[in-house]
């Protein structure tokens, strides 16, 4: 028998907060934490805006020795995860930390150190180069230093799925607890990836928006899109066992009932045609979650704002919820957060969440000028109260990866 998985531990750090009321606030008012890049020089990029965090001190989470020695994603990692195990009052001399395990990955890594390390080494010579470069760099760090901080000996894995990333690490972790193998996983995402080489990279695919204007840039669905805004941040769940969580009088946020992972097997940057992947991904997370699609009320969407994405997302929603599409709230917070590649899914499904608690539905801002080939109900710029039961969150990634999580609203019993 499969077991029920609840949320009872969310920790954010993204441009528009660092604590879930911040994050979720300004999300329902409508900010945007894009701004003007001011951590490297643009002036050869055609990207000059991102959703950067101007004042995250990792002092105020890490030990300044310890965070001296990881890349700026791991330091995201471990400080959204200790504001998430802190909200959840796990009292973690009582846990038996062999059912505690950690599910966290990263789009990129560190990718800031692999440019300065890589510097020193044409610099400065081969001795120069850091003994802690390649734990800084690798992408399953996060995941052994979440294990390590917080004592948890059970599963551990990292996910590298692009942009679905942070949403497979919560639907594998979900199904960890499901099958009986953890009480308790640790989950989400971290990306830190605010680098002149990065942009370089993504600015030679076009697939950036060219837009100066930070406050205009990212316009999910938006007929006048023109690329996608990055961002950087993190975002990690504690989910548990049922069973486990009312055992120990745990405040529960939602439950997680379905999730829903394919490829396009298509084409390594681009979605298939007409959303196709991205349906199937959406249709088993439904079947899984044992709901009909008319009982889905809202759907976070990936929704970057680049033109192929938008256009064939909808597309799939539509085959997927046929005349029931037209009465979902879909909305993309990329809008106001940018693009935190591999821990999008992560603060999006916080975002989910918070939106089956409260019955608010929060905003896609910057939507001016509609698109025929995007004709759903996008939450255009002024979100709205809703009540809604069920939530999915949907998250695409290079590569073809498709990923998807069905939340339920949680009553007590």
């Amino acid at each position: 028998m499969k077991k029920r998985v609840v949320i009872t531990g969310m920790g954010v750090i993204t441009s528009l907060g660092k604590s879930i009321d911040d994050y979720w606030n300004s999300l329902k008012e409508g900010k945007c934490g894009i701004s003007s890049i001011s951590r490297f020089d643009t002036t050869d990029l055609t990207t000059k805006v991102a959703s950067q965090i101007e004042d995250f001190d990792p002092s105020e989470f890490i030990d300044k020795k310890d965070a001296r020695r990881m890349d700026r994603y791991n330091q995201f990692a471990l400080a959204a995860a200790g504001i998430a195990v802190e909200d959840t009052g796990l009292d973690l001399e009582a846990v038996d930390k062999n059912r505690m395990g950690v599910l966290v990955g990263s789009g990129i890594g560190g990718i800031e150190t692999l440019e300065q390390q890589h510097l020193t080494l044409m610099e400065r010579g081969v001795k120069r180069v850091s003994p802690f470069f390649i734990p800084m760099m690798i992408a399953n760090m996060a995941s052994g230093r979440i294990a390590i901080r917080f004592g948890a000996k059970g599963f551990n894995e990292a996910v590298v799925t692009a942009c679905a990333t942070s949403t497979n690490a919560i639907g594998d972790a979900f199904k960890v607890i499901q099958r009986g193998d953890a009480d308790i996983m640790i989950s989400g995402g971290s990306e830190a990836s605010l680098t002149s080489l990065s942009f370089a990279g993504f600015c030679s695919m076009k697939a950036m928006s060219t837009n100066e204007d930070p406050l205009k840039a990212c316009r999910p669905f938006d007929a006048q899109r023109d690329g996608f805004i990055m961002g950087e941040g993190a975002g990690i769940f504690v989910i548990e066992e049922y069973g486990h969580a009312v055992k120990r009088g745990a405040r529960i946020y939602a439950e997680i009932v379905g999730y829903g992972c394919t490829c396009d097997a298509y084409h390594i940057t681009a979605p298939a045609e007409g959303g196709e992947g991205a349906a199937r991904c959406m249709k088993i997370a439904i079947e899984d979650s044992g709901v009909n699609p008319e009982d889905i009320g809202y759907i976070n969407a990936h929704g970057t704002s680049t033109p192929p994405n938008d256009k064939n997302e909808t597309f799939a929603i539509k085959s997927v919820f046929g005349d029931h599409a037209y009465k979902l709230a879909v909305s993309s917070t990329k809008s106001m957060t940018g693009h935190l590649l591999g821990a999008a899914g992560s603060i999006e499904a916080v975002a989910s969440v918070m939106a089956l608690r409260e019955g608010f539905v929060p905003p896609t801002i910057n939507y001016n000028n509609p698109d025929p080939d995007c004709d759903l109900d996008y939450v255009p710029n002024k979100g709205r109260n809703a009540d809604i039961n069920y939530a999915l969150t949907n998250s695409l990634g290079f590569g073809g990866h498709n990923a998807t999580l069905c939340l339920k609203k949680y009553e007590d019993a």
